[in-house]
């Protein structure tokens, strides 16, 4: 029965595993999962929202290329948004601006086939020794008997005095070979590298009950102290899944200033040693800026929290929930003096009242009669008399006169003498009330209907008045009508 119960239940979990967007992603084309190995590494976690539209461009115009059968109507930006509905990527505002990041099942999809296709085993000496030392770790901590404790200590002490006294008699240190520091290097950074989807499945699920305070506290009828009660054990039930150990695990090294600076040092070291040559660009990079990407993931998390605590504080100071402590109040009071009264004697009542039902409500929420409820309101003033002089035109920039733009064009040009004139020449001859901004655009469309010489490399300033009567300065290439740009009217 034992195996038939376990049998059920990874069939349970393997139809969620199919409705997942983890199994979406495996079920996806090929390409799909390609693009996203290679734009999302862990150096670079976020990609802005332009750059990942063109390198996306990129990419579809080489599978064209292939004669790949795709969609010809959808774009970049087209498969970009179906990824975010399945759930494949996240698309948050960072910065006044939206990036893109790989969701936690994304992540692990990731990290899952780049386990398959890369040639190299994570079993090495490197990784049997973590294995070793961890062991060890737990074995004594979890020790209660100190005598065993103390002993294991002085055999530790004992081997390092020992490794200092070989140190000091000229005995060269044992140094690891290149292949091995270079296996040693990409197993820390496989362990890393499962970080990042932990942290997001913690920020996940952070969000989902931040919404469902926001959604089920804040709006709806419920029962407001037992929600809140509800909310802080869905907090402690997620603290105690593998994702909150992580987080909490490293939210206690980020408080602990002595061990960010042995393990900055450490990074240093190993970047400053000559096996990191045989890692990879990539590989560097990531061991590089391990401590800061880590830090980034939790900040994230602790802004959720930031807003779950904000909402939380809201609705503690809200109305809601001082009525809802008064009800619990007075519900507590006379269920005491119920069971301290000399004259009442237990009874079984008909139906069992349920206190904390929705349907349970307040005294003001019963709607007592109250005669100063009812008492019609005083009658509306009467609307101010309006007269034609009360209205006001909004007053708005004319069209242009293209007759006598025209006319400014042949006489400017008609007295330079070489029948040329400059579009900022021929505006200063118009009249006041005709330089403004239309006028501008007149000539302009004036300029290209007719030819004009229009010479981007330089510009010429023209000053047009506004309606409110302020100076504007438009810039503008040098255009010059000449007497090949001949108009009609």
């Amino acid at each position: 029965m034992r195996s038939t119960d376990n049998a059920v239940a990874n069939w349970h979990a393997q139809k969620e595993l199919r409705l997942g967007p983890a199994w979406k992603l495996l079920s996806a084309a090929p390409w799909t999962v390609a693009f996203l190995r290679a734009e999302f590494i862990p150096g670079r976690p976020r990609i802005p929202l332009e750059e990942f539209h063109g390198a996306l461009a990129a990419f579809l115009k080489e599978l064209r290329h292939e004669s790949l059968s795709l969609n010809d109507a959808w774009q970049a930006s087209n498969y970009a948004d179906s990824w975010v509905r399945n759930q494949f990527l996240a698309r948050p505002m960072v910065d006044g601006q939206f990036v893109y990041e790989a969701t936690a099942a994304t992540a692990r999809v990731l990290h899952f086939v780049d386990a398959f296709t890369l040639e190299r085993t994570n079993l090495n000496s490197s990784r049997l020794s973590t294995l070793l030392t961890s062991l060890e770790t737990l074995s004594y901590q979890t020790d209660p008997n100190p005598d065993t404790r103390i002993a294991q200590l002085e055999a530790e002490i004992a081997d390092r005095q020992s490794e200092v006294e070989a140190l000091k008699n000229g005995q060269n240190p044992a140094v690891l070979s290149t292949d091995t520091a270079v296996a040693a290097a990409r197993s820390v950074l496989d362990l890393a590298s499962t970080l990042p989807a932990d942290f997001k499945r913690m920020r996940d699920g952070v969000e989902r009950m931040l919404h469902t305070i926001r959604q089920e506290i804040m709006e709806s009828s419920m029962a407001k102290g037992v929600a809140v009660g509800q909310v802080l054990e869905g907090d402690k039930v997620l603290r105690s899944t593998a994702e909150g150990e992580t987080f909490r695990g490293f939210t206690e090294f980020l408080n602990d200033p002595q061990q960010q600076a042995r393990f900055r040092q450490s990074v240093n070291e190993v970047l400053e040693r000559e096996f990191v040559d045989q890692l990879t660009a990539e590989e560097r990079t990531t061991l590089a800026t391990l401590v800061r990407e880590l830090r980034r993931q939790a900040s994230d998390v602790h802004a959720i929290y930031g807003r779950l605590s904000e909402s939380l504080h809201t609705y503690v100071q809200s109305d809601e929930f001082r009525e809802s402590m008064l009800l619990r109040k007075a519900i507590r009071a006379a269920e005491v003096a119920v069971a301290n009264s000399p004259h009442l004697r237990p009874r079984t009542p008909v139906v069992a009242p349920l206190l904390y039902g929705p349907e349970f409500e307040t005294l003001a929420g019963l709607g007592i009669f109250n005669p100063a409820d009812h008492i019609p309101p005083p009658k509306l003033a009467a609307p101010p008399a309006l007269s034609d002089a009360d209205i006001h035109r909004t007053p708005n920039t004319p069209a242009a006169d293209m007759t006598r733009l025209h006319d400014a064009v042949a006489r400017v040009r008609a007295a330079s003498g070489g029948g040329r004139a400059t579009l900022g020449a021929a505006f200063e001859a118009l009249p006041a009330e005709l330089r403004h901004i239309n006028s501008v655009r007149g000539l302009v469309l004036a300029a290209r209907g007719t030819d004009a010489d229009i010479d981007h490399q330089q510009y010429q300033q023209v000053q047009y008045t506004q309606i409110d009567g302020a100076t504007r300065t438009a810039y503008l290439p040098l255009i010059t009508f000449t007497e090949d740009s001949r108009h009609e009217h």
